[in-house]
This record gives C-alpha cells, sequence and structure tokens, in this order.
C-alpha cells in the first residue's frame, strides 16, 4: 500500500515574503490570510527562512528591544530579545526547514517534530518553494468520507484474503470493522496493519479469525 506523501496534503497557495519584507507588512498578510508562518523567499523563489507569530510577539514581549536581555532562558530567550528591535523579515527569521513534494508524509511529520517548526516549506527538484506543510494539513484525511475509506479497504484487503474472499468491511465515522476468516493468523494481523495505515481510517476493531496459528508454529 503507498503512503500518502507530503504533496497530498501540503498547502499549494502559499503567502511568501521577501528579506525585506517589513515588520507591519508581514503582521498584515499574517492576518489577513489567516496563516501562523510566513516562507521568506529569495528572488528565486527558494526558501531562506520563516517568520511566524512569535517571531513577531517579541516585539510586545520585550517593548521593542527597549526591555532588558533575559537573563534566564537560554540562547533561545536571547536570541527572541534579538528579534524584538527587528523591521525586516531578514531578522526575524528562523532558517527554514524543507522538504521535497515526494516524500512521505509520516517522514515530514517527524521532521516538523524532530525540529520544532512551526511549517514545513515543500520544495521542487530545483529548490522552488511550492506549498507548506503544518501540522493541520494532515488532519484533513481525517475528514475523508467512509464510502472512500471503505473502497480503499477492500482494494487493498480483499486481493489478500486468498481466492475466497471471507472479509467484509465496516465503515463508521472512520472507525473500521473487520469480520470474517482468514487461512492463517499472520494474514488477520497484517489485515489489521494494513487497514490502520490506510488514510482517515481513526480505529480498526479486527475481528478476524484464523484456520491456522502460524504465529504459534513460528515462534512470533
Amino acid at each position: 500500500m503507498s503512503e500518502p506523501k507530503t504533496a497530498d496534503v501540503m498547502c499549494r497557495r502559499v503567502v511568501t515574503a521577501a528579506v525585506d519584507t517589513s515588520f507591519k507588512e508581514l503582521v498584515g498578510a499574517m492576518i489577513a490570510h489567516e496563516v501562523s508562518a510566513i516562507p521568506v523567499v529569495d528572488s528565486a523563489g527558494r526558501p531562506v527562512g520563516v517568520v511566524s507569530e512569535e517571531d513577531l510577539s517579541t516585539k510586545l514581549e520585550f517593548h521593542g528591544g527597549a526591555a532588558n536581555p533575559p537573563v534566564l532562558g537560554g540562547r533561545h530567550a536571547r536570541a527572541r530579545w534579538h528579534k524584538s528591535s527587528a523591521t525586516v523579515a531578514a531578522d526575524l527569521m528562523t532558517a527554514a526547514v524543507t522538504v521535497t513534494e515526494g516524500v512521505d508524509l509520516r517522514a515530514a511529520l517527524r521532521l516538523l517534530a524532530d525540529e520544532r517548526a512551526n511549517v514545513l516549506c515543500v520544495v521542487n527538484g530545483a529548490g522552488t518553494l511550492v506549498g507548506v506543510l503544518t501540522r493541520r494539513d494532515p488532519l484533513r484525511l481525517f475528514l475523508r468520507g467512509d464510502d472512500s475509506i471503505r473502497a480503499d479497504l477492500e482494494r487493498h484487503l480483499l486481493p489478500a484474503s486468498a481466492t475466497v474472499h471471507r472479509v467484509t468491511v465496516h465503515v463508521s465515522d472512520g472507525m473500521v470493522t473487520l469480520d470474517g476468516a482468514l487461512c492463517l493468523h499472520s494474514a488477520t494481523e497484517r489485515a489489521g496493519w494494513i487497514a490502520r495505515g490506510v488514510p482517515g481510517v481513526i480505529a480498526v476493531c479486527n475481528n478476524l479469525s484464523f484456520d491456522v496459528d502460524d504465529l504459534m508454529i513460528t515462534g512470533l
């Protein structure tokens, strides 16, 4: 079964800024387009950084740099203080975290978590920005209709149930129930694994029985 790709869920209509975009323009764009982060691109459209709500809010937090530098909080707190006096994107942005559009969605989400990034900049083979991925974008997969989910499940599961299809699939609000029987215990386990990987599936109740417990025979 093919994994969802970053390109399948990313936002393709991206609001961008240049390195010399002013503070006020950044705030206006963020509010007008209801986004929490804006990629900063160079003249060739390649991402060089990202300005987030956190970056902009430092100006209020530290009174535009008039407040004393923070004694506690380490390097991150000092970096936020420095940004509080910034007036253009170049001095506000953090380094852009990029992925290519063909990367598996799971890998992209892990990168988001590992880098503690607000957004991933999705680029093509030339390094040009073609979209952005936030944690919210993949959640749309869980709004898929039950009929679409069921069609995917049947396409992936029924060929795996040998020549006699003894598996029935029921989907309600993204909750999947598998009923029926397969020859091998390992096949029932694999059916549950396949079902959990289908985009939009929230949970799986695996009621499949089996004729032969090959897992006990092999000691798996």
